[in-house]
């Protein structure tokens, strides 16, 4: 099972160790270290890019316990200095916030979270409506107004709170509602900077908040 460091430290480079490099039948090699501070796709997030031992890793991705590190040069089993780029994960980090935040007022709203994306230019979170007969001037009305309340709490730089609930990492602001999530995320809301609702979206029941920084 490959340590996942990244729940625990806001670290972005440390030494781990290489336990296997694997060809694939594509060129590419999958690395498998005993502890990572990548971030692997999953749970509406991109995955992390950065080195291993001065490898570009391209993607990394979970399978089973292990976290798969994609690159296209093989790399020495053994220890092995790696690194996040930080760049890279500090806009995943303040996107899945942002996200987290929209997540938070359609809770207070009323409305439940079913799927939160939080890709860059593709990010949103969809929640199961309990009124589908919204009109485009409806949902105009309330991108404003979501967009006005969580940018209320970014300025607010609500601090950010983990905790564990029946074995499960919650992610809170605040006194914001937590929720299971094994993102990572910024230390307070400040950090995200200003959010933009770019769209609202009532379809079949569904409502999908589309959103970016601005």
């Amino acid at each position: 099972m490959t340590a996942r460091h990244y729940f625990s430290n806001e670290h972005l480079s440390m030494h781990s160790k290489v336990e296997q490099c694997t060809a694939r039948p594509d060129g590419d090699f999958e690395i498998i270290l005993d502890g990572t501070l990548f971030h692997p796709q999953g749970g509406g997030q991109p995955s992390d890019a950065g080195y291993i031992a001065g490898v570009k890793v391209n993607r990394v991705f979970q399978s089973g316990d292990m976290i798969i590190h994609l690159t296209d040069q093989p790399v020495n089993v053994g220890v092995a200095f790696i690194e996040v780029f930080p760049d890279v994960r500090h806009l995943h980090t303040q996107l899945h916030s942002a996200g987290h935040l929209i997540g938070c007022y359609g809770e207070l709203a009323g409305l439940q979270a079913i799927k939160g994306h939080h890709w860059p230019g593709e990010a949103r979170v969809v929640f199961e409506s309990k009124d589908a007969s919204n009109t485009e001037a409806d949902t105009a009305l309330l991108a404003a107004e979501i967009e006005q309340q969580i940018n209320a709490w970014v300025a607010a730089n609500l601090p950010r709170k983990t905790s564990l609930a029946d074995g499960q990492r919650q992610i809170g602001f605040g006194d914001l509602p937590a929720h299971a999530c094994g993102g990572t995320h910024v230390m307070a809301t400040a950090q995200i900077g200003k959010i933009k609702i770019t769209r609202v979206k009532e379809k079949k029941g569904q409502l999908s908040v589309h959103y970016d920084l601005a």
